[in-house]
C-alpha cells in the first residue's frame, strides 16, 4: 500500500516531527529490561525519531519502514551511529526478519504508526519472537495538531477542512477507543499490557504547525511549492487570534510484555 510518505514529505517529517523526551526512552528500557545485549526492531520508523535514541541503550536496532525516502533521511540523520540498520519493510515482514536475526528480540517498538498496521497479527508475531520479559511498545506522540481541544487547533481543523474539501477526522490511533482496542488485542495475543504516560507543554510557531501539517499529508496533497507561501500566510491569519499556540503533549507508551516465566 502506497501511503505517500515519500519525497518532500519525508523531508517535512524529518524537520517537523518532534522527537521523544528522555523519560519515554527510559520507560521503554525499564518495561522490557533492555540491556546492551538486546536487539530492538522499530517498525514504521520514519526518519528515526524513536530509532536513534533507543540505539544508545541496546546492542542494535533495526529501523524498518516501507518508504525508502524515510530510511534515507533516517540514515543521513544517524551521524555515525553504527548500531542501526535501515531496512525496507512493513509489519508483515516482521516474522521473516525475526528468523533472519535469530534468537529473541528485546522489543518491537511502533511510534505513531500502528494505525497503518494489522495490529492483531503483529502482536501475535511479537509473542513468538520476543524473549521472556520483552515484547511490543506502541508509542503515541501526542494528539494530532488538528484534533486537540484548543481554540487554535479548532481553527486549524476548520482551515484544513475548507482547503481539503472534506472532514479531518483521523486521530492516528491516539483516541481512547483505539487505545482500548490495542490493549484488548495485546491480552488476546498473550501479552501483559501496561501504560505509562509522559506529559509536557510545547509552544509552536506557525512554521512548525504548517510543517507538521505537511508531514502528515500524502505527497499528492501537499501544496505545490508555488502555493505554499499563500497557504502559510492564510493559515497564519486564521490562527493569529488564538495565539500563543501551546500544545499539551501526552506521550502514551502502551507496552505488551511476555511474562518472564514463559
Amino acid at each position: 500500500m502506497d501511503l505517500g510518505f515519500r519525497g518532500e514529505v519525508a523531508d517535512f517529517y524529518h524537520r517537523f516531527r518532534r522527537g521523544y523526551p528522555p523519560a519515554v526512552i527510559d520507560s521503554l528500557v525499564a518495561a522490557f529490561e533492555l540491556t546492551s545485549d538486546d536487539v530492538v526492531v522499530d517498525l514504521g520508523c520514519g526518519t528515526g525519531q524513536l530509532t536513534l535514541p533507543i540505539a544508545e541503550r541496546v546492542r542494535s536496532v533495526v529501523g524498518m519502514d516501507p518508504e525508502p525516502d524515510m530510511l534515507l533521511r533516517g540514515r543521513s540523520a544517524a551521524n555515525g551511529v553504527a548500531n542501526v540498520s535501515w531496512m525496507i519493510g512493513s509489519d508483515a515482514d516482521l516474522p521473516a526478519l525475526g528468523r533472519l536475526i535469530g534468537g529473541r528480540l528485546g522489543a518491537v517498538t511502533v511510534g505513531q504508526a500502528l494505525h497503518w498496521m494489522r495490529h492483531e497479527e503483529l502482536f501475535h508475531a511479537v509473542a513468538s519472537l520476543a524473549r521472556p520479559g520483552g515484547g511490543v511498545a506502541v508509542v503515541t506522540n501526542g494528539t494530532p495538531l488538528w484534533q486537540q481541544d484548543t481554540a487554535w487547533s479548532r481553527a486549524l481543523r476548520g482551515y484544513l477542512e475548507d482547503w481539503l474539501g472534506s472532514k479531518v477526522t483521523n486521530t492516528c490511533g491516539t483516541d481512547d477507543a483505539s487505545q482500548r482496542r490495542y490493549r484488548d488485542s495485546l491480552t488476546a495475543a498473550g501479552l501483559e499490557p501496561a501504560v505509562v504516560s509522559v506529559d509536557y507543554a510545547d509552544e509552536l510557531s506557525v512554521e512548525q504547525i504548517v510543517g507538521g501539517v505537511y508531514s502528515a499529508l500524502p505527497v499528492d496533497r501537499v501544496p505545490a511549492p508555488e502555493q505554499r507561501p499563500g497557504f502559510a500566510m492564510r493559515l497564519g491569519e486564521v490562527l493569529q487570534p488564538h495565539g500563543p499556540y501551546v500544545e499539551q503533549v501526552r506521550v502514551t507508551v502502551l507496552t505488551g510484555r511476555i511474562r518472564s516465566g514463559r
